[in-house]
């Protein structure tokens, strides 16, 4: 029992230390400077967090239960990733793209609530006041400015995080925890404290964004791309750092996963 709750601890608190990674506060820095609210931020964190956990329990599970090798090319190849990603993530807050897709957005989606509120008000029954009380009309309320690009882009992130830190993540418990089954609820648990993490860092990154929003366009027009040229120096740093380096583009290639 002791054990049992060494491991749960260790590995949620282990989580919440891994959510505090360099790259991975960079990249939500970059999406939560397009948000308004901390309860969006906290819920890019979240979605980030799940994006990530299930690349680790995927991946690190193939690699405890199944004896999956990581060639040396290979696991450059999915760090690289992280810093393409990185890369367009800040070209993209610098250009302004995030923007216009979020403003594209939010115009169909307020086209299809004037559609939808017309087709209600046609039928005459009140189905939008009954509507607003069950659990679905709450998430709307709270959440319907937050659309299914929003949704998709942290998960996808967490996702490709989660590529990059699994193989670490999966040596590291098989040099201390034997047994398979341990291991791997120490994944899962590791998983949860990551997005514990991610959702206390993101709610505290975005109390400033908030704060600009509200005080000060220009100081928020800084504050966004500040965390674009942030992103893209990172990624490029990154990039070389392991396509040159590491010897991704090289003739050898050497990666030690940590």
């Amino acid at each position: 029992m002791t054990s049992l709750l060494s491991i749960i601890a260790l590995g949620f608190f282990l989580g919440m230390r891994h959510a505090t990674d360099p790259d991975h506060v960079i990249a939500v820095t970059t999406i939560v400077a397009r948000h308004r609210t901390v309860k969006h931020a906290s819920l890019i964190g979240a979605l980030w967090g799940a994006g990530h956990t299930v690349t680790i329990i995927v991946v690190g599970g193939a690699i405890l239960l199944l004896g999956w090798v990581i060639p040396a090319r290979v696991g450059l190849s999915m760090e690289f990733s992280v810093a393409v990603m990185l890369i367009l993530l800040g070209i993209m807050n610098l250009t302004g793209f995030l923007q216009w897709i979020n403003g594209r957005a939010s115009r169909s989606g307020a086209r299809a609530d004037d559609s939808q509120a017309e087709s209600c008000g046609t039928s005459g029954h009140g189905h939008d006041h009954a509507g607003a009380h069950t659990s679905i009309g709450w998430f709307d309320r709270h959440f319907g400015s937050f659309g299914l690009y929003q949704v998709i882009r942290p998960l996808v992130i967490g996702i490709v995080h989660g590529l990059a830190g699994s193989a670490a993540v999966a040596l590291l418990v098989l040099a201390t925890i034997r047994d398979p089954k341990w291991a791997f609820l120490y994944l899962l648990v590791f998983g949860v404290g990551t997005i514990a993490g991610m959702m206390v860092i993101t709610a505290a990154i975005g109390l400033p964004f908030v704060y600009a929003g509200k005080t000060s366009a220009r100081l928020s027009a800084v504050l966004r791309y500040s965390s674009g040229l942030l992103s893209l120096g990172f990624g490029l740093f990154l990039a070389y750092q392991l396509g040159f380096v590491g010897g991704l583009f090289r003739g050898q290639a050497n990666w030690n996963p940590h």
